[in-house]
C-alpha cells in the first residue's frame, strides 16, 4: 500500500506543475496592474518603480515563475500585494473555516443522498422513486445564491432562529459556530445530496440486477442484508469516487455561498483577491485547491483497495 501511495504521489507531480503554469500564466492575462493600485492616486513613478523592484515584477515572466515555484517548494507562497501579509499565513487562517464548512456540507449530503438513493433504487417505479428524483433534480438545479437568500429570509429574518451571516470559531462558542454554519452547509449540501442520490440510485440499480444478488435472495436472506451487505457494498466504488471529488470541489467551489453568508473562508478570500488584483493570493489559493483535489483522488484510490479485496490481490 505504501508503494502504491508513493507511485500515485509521484504521478501527481506533472499535474501540479501544469496547474501552477496555468495559474501563473492566466493571472498575467488579467486586466489591470496591481502596482498602479498600490501606488495610490498620485502614482509617483519612483514609487511604482520601487514596487516593481520589490516584488520582482520587472523580471521576465519565466524568471518570475521559476522564482515563485522555488519559493512554493519551500512553503512560501509569496506576499499579499494588498495587505503585505504572507500568503501562507492567510491560507492557514482561512483553510480551517472552509474545511469545517465543507465537511459539514458533505455530511448533510451523505445523510440525505445515500439513503434516498438506496430507497429509490429498491422501490424503482414507485411514487417514492419519482418523488426522490424530483427532489434530487430540484436540489441540483436551484442556484446556491438564490437558495441561500431564501433560507436567510425564512430562518434568519422571519423566524429569527439562525444568524443571517458571519462566522464564530468553534473554540470560542461551539453552539454559535454550529448556528452560523447550518444555513450555508444546507445550501451546499442540498445540491450535493441530489448528485449523490442520482449516482447512488444508478449504482444500486446496476448491482441489484447482478446474479449474486439474485442468488442471495434465492437463499432466503433477509432483504435488509441483501441490500446493505451484498448490493450496497458492491455499489460503493462510484459513490466513493464521487464523494471524494465533491469534497475537493467544495474546497474551492463554495465561493458564492461564502459571499452570501459572509463566511471568511477560501471562497471569499479568492473573490476579494481577484477584485483587488492580489495575484499572489489567487495563485496560492488555486494551487492549494489543486493539491486538495490530488489528495482526494489519492484517498479514493486507497479506499478502493480497502473496499474491494480483488484490487489488493491484483496489486
Amino acid at each position: 500500500m505504501l508503494t502504491f501511495i508513493l507511485r500515485r504521489l509521484l504521478s501527481a507531480i506533472p499535474t501540479l506543475i501544469l496547474v501552477s503554469l496555468f495559474v501563473f500564466t492566466l493571472q498575467k492575462l488579467l486586466p489591470g496592474d496591481p502596482v498602479l493600485a498600490m501606488a495610490g492616486e498620485e502614482r509617483d513613478p519612483a514609487v511604482i518603480e520601487y514596487l516593481r523592484e520589490k516584488y520582482r515584477l520587472n523580471d521576465p515572466v519565466p524568471v518570475q515563475y521559476m522564482n515563485w515555484m522555488g519559493n512554493v517548494l519551500k512553503g512560501d507562497f509569496g506576499t499579499s500585494l494588498r495587505t503585505e501579509q504572507p500568503v501562507t499565513t492567510l491560507i492557514v487562517s482561512k483553510l480551517p473555516v472552509t474545511l469545517e464548512l465543507s465537511i459539514f456540507a458533505l455530511l448533510i449530503a451523505l445523510l440525505i443522498g445515500i439513503p434516498t438513493g438506496i430507497i429509490s433504487a429498491v422501490r424503482k417505479g414507485s411514487v417514492v422513486d419519482y418523488s426522490a428524483n424530483i427532489v434530487a433534480l430540484s436540489g441540483i438545479s436551484i442556484p446556491h445564491f438564490w437558495l441561500g437568500i431564501l433560507l436567510i429570509m425564512v430562518f434568519a429574518v422571519k423566524l429569527r432562529w439562525l444568524p443571517a451571516s458571519g462566522f464564530v470559531p468553534f473554540r470560542e462558542d461551539p453552539l454559535q459556530n454550529l448556528k452560523t454554519l447550518l444555513l450555508p452547509a444546507l445550501v451546499l449540501g442540498s445540491g450535493l445530496s441530489g448528485t449523490l442520490m442520482r449516482h447512488t440510485r444508478s449504482a444500486m440499480l446496476e448491482v441489484l440486477r447482478a446474479d449474486y444478488v439474485r442468488t442471495a435472495r434465492a437463499k432466503g436472506l433477509f432483504p435488509k442484508a441483501v441490500i446493505l451487505k451484498h448490493a450496497f457494498r458492491n455499489a460503493l466504488m462510484p459513490i466513493v469516487t464521487l464523494t471524494t471529488l465533491l469534497f475537493g470541489e467544495l474546497l474551492g467551489g463554495a465561493v458564492l455561498t461564502e459571499q452570501v453568508f459572509s463566511i471568511p473562508g477560501f471562497g471569499k478570500m479568492i473573490v476579494d483577491a481577484v477584485f483587488n488584483r492580489d495575484y499572489a493570493v489567487v495563485q496560492g489559493v488555486v494551487l492549494c485547491v489543486a493539491i486538495g483535489f490530488v489528495l482526494m483522488n489519492l484517498l479514493a484510490d486507497v479506499l478502493y483497495r480497502l473496499i474491494n479485496p480483488r484490487l489488493r490481490t491484483a496489486a
